[in-house]
């Protein structure tokens, strides 16, 4: 049977996606692209937002007008918070719940449409730790590898505790093979991922900083990239290890959500801004050219123009490299949910806008800051019309520049030349190809 796949939400999610293709693909069935014709549809889900659970319906939607006789499968984060809302869209077949999202194949052997939904959701009492990995397109240059999964922390506005239950860690003794079989695969860089990655511990106490130095010991062409860590879970040794590593890349992701005290408090963070200032401050200091990115939910609850002010001149007075910005949206079963003072939708998205202007600002400031500088670029993509590939830098940078097909998307040093403002992409010159024979010899991936 064809089988295609949706996944919306985290790069966690894209993993276990990938995960899930794997066994369908073991079981005999063909994979096809999602929008093609098939005779079954899994969809990932999530539910960090209200738009997500919009998402999903649309995407059901859209699945069944391709293919209105096929199964329709869909799991995680939303079918495992609300799995008799899901069950209730027309044109479901199954949920499957966080604990059941790569036991499908044996929990289903009859993929033909029912009259009635099946649900297979269990409570998230002790979960396992479920291995996944994935690869993020078709050129198949970067993987996702997932390391932890869960999280133990009571964050106000956040489902995902109750949607991926406890923290829990792949094997210390694990990781190593993981990497080298992606490594072999052909990959040259690799995502750390994880739900709350910096709370990594794995039964034997080993922690975050000991993937690190096992990463920092390997001599393999592959350069590893941390996907995003709580700021109270970052510190100096941490950044040491960075800084002296040569193939961990300078780019964190450490999420803000607020520049105000008082809305930290009530989010529930475990951090507060001048602790978040003295981190940035700490990162700019051992890795100079990192890339630092940060998430920011604005119209939180109580959240005045005062607050909004506070956190808008807290990101412009830091060496940001760009901002990912969310509308606080109310979520069932989150004690932010029943707060007073919500703010108007029409000043939400406003407040959006602002921070996106500002993301904008603060990514052009950093690119420029680099032009001149020879960096190493994963090529990803290529266009045929004008001869280019796109892709990035170590410290996440994107670049365009001219090249053949034939460099096969392998590293290959770049000189930044020029910004361009109106694609918000580094033009690059291509200098020379870092590996002649794929994977045979060791190439340091990082030119500090």
């Amino acid at each position: 049977m064809k089988v295609s796949f949706y996944t919306l939400g985290c790069k966690l999610n894209y993993s276990e996606t990938s995960q899930l293709q794997d066994q369908f693909q073991q079981k005999g069935h063909e994979i096809v692209r999602f929008g093609e014709r098939t005779d079954i549809v899994i969809v990932n889900t999530c539910t960090v937002t209200e738009n997500a659970d919009t998402e999903c319906r649309k995407i059901i939607r859209r699945a069944l007008k391709t293919s209105p006789d096929a199964f329709i499968g869909i799991t995680g984060c939303y079918a495992q918070l609300q799995p008799e809302e899901i069950a209730s869209i027309e044109g479901v077949d199954a949920v499957f719940g966080t604990a059941e999202k790569l036991k499908i194949h044996s929990l289903i052997t009859d993929f033909t449409k029912t009259d009635t939904p099946r649900i297979y959701v269990d409570e998230l009492l002790e979960p396992s730790f479920d291995y996944a990995q994935s690869a993020d397109s078709d050129n198949r240059t970067r993987a996702f590898l997932k390391l932890q999964d869960g999280c133990n922390y009571s964050c106000s506005f956040c489902t995902i505790p109750k949607a991926r239950g406890a923290s829990r860690s792949m094997p210390f003794a694990d990781i190593l093979n993981r990497i080298i079989s992606l490594e072999q695969q052909g990959f040259y860089e690799i995502i750390l991922s994880g739900i709350n990655l910096g709370d990594y511990k794995d039964t034997e106490g080993k922690k975050f900083k000991d993937i690190l130095t096992l990463i920092s010991s390997l001599n393999i062409p592959v350069r590893f990239r941390i996907g995003s860590i709580e700021p109270n879970l970052v510190d100096n040794d941490i950044l040491s290890i960075i800084a002296h590593s040569t193939n961990i890349v300078p780019h964190i992701h450490i999420p803000l959500q607020s520049g105000s005290s008082e809305i930290l408090r009530k989010m529930r963070r475990r951090y507060t801004p001048h602790q978040y200032q003295d981190l940035v401050h700490s990162i700019h200091s051992y890795l100079p050219q990192a890339c630092i990115g940060a998430d920011v939910i604005v119209g939180f609850p109580g959240e005045t123009d005062a607050h909004f002010e506070e956190t808008c001149t807290f990101i412009q007075d830091l060496p940001f490299s760009y901002l990912h910005v969310f509308t606080y949206s109310e979520r069932e079963l989150t004690p932010a949910a029943a707060y007073d003072q919500k703010i108007p939708m029409n000043i939400r998205k406003l407040r959006n806008h602002r921070l996106r202007n500002l993301s904008s600002l603060k990514r052009k400031e950093f690119y420029q800051s680099q032009i001149g500088m020879h960096k190493i670029v994963i090529p990803e993509s290529y266009d045929n019309s004008n001869g280019m590939w796109i892709g990035w830098t170590e410290n996440y940078v994107r670049t365009q520049f001219h090249a053949t097909p034939s460099i096969v998307q392998s590293p290959i040093s770049v000189r930044l030349d020029s910004y361009d403002d109106n694609l918000e992409i580094v033009h690059a010159s291509a200098l020379h190809s870092l590996i002649e024979h794929p994977h045979k010899q060791f190439i340091p991936l990082l030119i500090q």
